[in-house]
């Protein structure tokens, strides 16, 4: 009989894009490269990227520092809106902020989003079937990786909005077999310098 084996799930934001997003700045392939020196010694038996530049050339610059690791291009790791909520479902006190927020989503992406949404579930949360663990990265976008994160720590649908994650950024989510999930690192930058690091607060706060 096939048992089931844990998922090392490593989810990264893609690096600094230039303002019309169709290349990585030059920060961006710094902080793709330095991101794949940290990571060229785990056993990743796949990388999954999405399709737009950005996500796809920073994947490229991280499978150059892998041993012979399959890189994947799918929709299911693009740029989309997982969920748009309803107003009685968010806090009374931010439902105006977050609805504005999302009201330049068009009727396509709103029933686009949600579906991807569910299969990146499907395709990437979850123990593995199998006695070997597996390690996989998904080279993504700010929505998903939140998404991802919201789904591990059992947060209402809603609660992607607000999870920020930085360029280059790691966040690793472990699914072992009869457990619930477990954020082991969040939003993690020790790779990068100081100057290539954005953490939201102004520069006289950065820690």
């Amino acid at each position: 009989m096939t048992g089931t084996a844990s998922r090392h799930l490593y989810l990264v934001r893609h690096g600094e894009a230039s303002p019309d997003e169709s290349t990585l700045t030059e920060a961006g392939r710094r902080q793709a490269t330095l991101l794949g020196r940290r990571l060229r010694d785990i056993p990743f038996t796949a990388v999954h990227h999405g399709p737009l530049p950005r996500a796809e050339q920073t994947a490229r610059l991280i499978g150059a520092h892998l041993k012979n690791v399959p890189l994947n291009r799918t929709d299911i790791a693009g740029d989309y809106v997982p969920y748009v909520p309803e107003a009685d479902e968010l806090p009374s006190d931010s439902a105006d902020f977050y609805l504005s927020f999302l009201a330049g989503a068009t009727a396509e992406e709103r029933r686009h989003g949600p579906v991807l949404a569910r299969q990146a579930l499907e395709l990437f949360a979850g123990p593995v079937a199998g006695e070997e663990d597996r390690h996989e990265l998904v080279v993504t976008h700010n929505f998903l990786v939140a998404w991802l994160v919201r789904d591990a720590m059992h947060a209402p649908k809603w609660r992607w909005l607000g999870l920020n994650h930085c360029n280059a950024a790691l966040t690793v989510i472990r699914y072992a077999p009869r457990r619930p999930a477990t954020v082991l690192l969040s939003n993690d930058m020790r790779h990068l310098p100081a100057e290539l690091r954005w953490t939201g607060f102004p520069p006289e706060l950065q820690i």
